[in-house]
């Protein structure tokens, strides 16, 4: 009989906090495809429900030292996949909401021609995509190419890292490049010239 079906989850639990890697392995052994089972039953997506399980036991690994021997282990671990499950569909749902709200915009547009929009109309497109960033995306990126302050000035007068004041630069960019797409050979310039700044 295999260790994993002699010792109790107190055990393995007990074993996990000292950072045994067999007693994680027989962890794994034990939940991995029932909680596999449960994530694709509810998201009805393979891969999603491994990604999700994977998550999950690096999330266990992550965190031994804090879970509780006497605590209900697949309690907590189908608790686990439930949430998971939960902020997934949210994700997606915020996902297919952006989706929409570009398709849209973008089909309100439609009837202009590339050729009609001209520097001002480029210009007033950017600002309105700037204005739709979340507040301190906005202001880092405004820092950034509109008063032209190094990383480390921005992180100095915010009061966050350079590392986030670089992150967040990278995100507008992606945004603005996914957002300017559909002005053409226009976009794709400007898009050029934000990224030089």
């Amino acid at each position: 009989m295999s260790e994993s079906k002699t010792c109790t989850d107190y055990q393995l639990v007990s074993r996990l906090n000292e950072g045994d890697e067999e007693a994680f392995n027989n962890i794994y052994t034990l939940y991995s495809l029932p909680l596999f089972n449960q994530a694709n039953h509810l998201l009805r997506d393979k891969e999603k429900s491994k990604d999700l399980i994977q998550d999950l036991f690096i999330s266990v690994w992550n965190n031994r030292s804090t879970l509780k021997p006497e605590a209900n282990l697949a309690g907590y671990l189908y608790t686990g996949v439930r949430n998971r499950v939960f902020n997934l569909i949210e994700k997606d749902k915020i996902r297919y909401e952006y989706y929409s709200s570009i398709v849209k915009y973008a089909t309100e547009i439609s009837n202009r021609t590339q050729e009609d929009l001209n520097e001002k109309d480029l210009q007033a497109a950017l600002e309105y995509e700037i204005d739709q960033l979340p507040p301190r995306m906005k202001e880092v990126f405004e820092l950034s190419r509109k008063k032209h302050l190094s990383h480390k000035e921005i992180a100095d007068e915010l009061g966050i890292s350079e590392k986030t004041v670089k992150k967040q630069i990278s995100n507008v960019l992606k945004i603005l490049k996914v957002r300017l797409d559909r002005y053409g050979s226009a976009g794709i310039l400007l898009i050029g010239l934000l990224n030089n700044n």
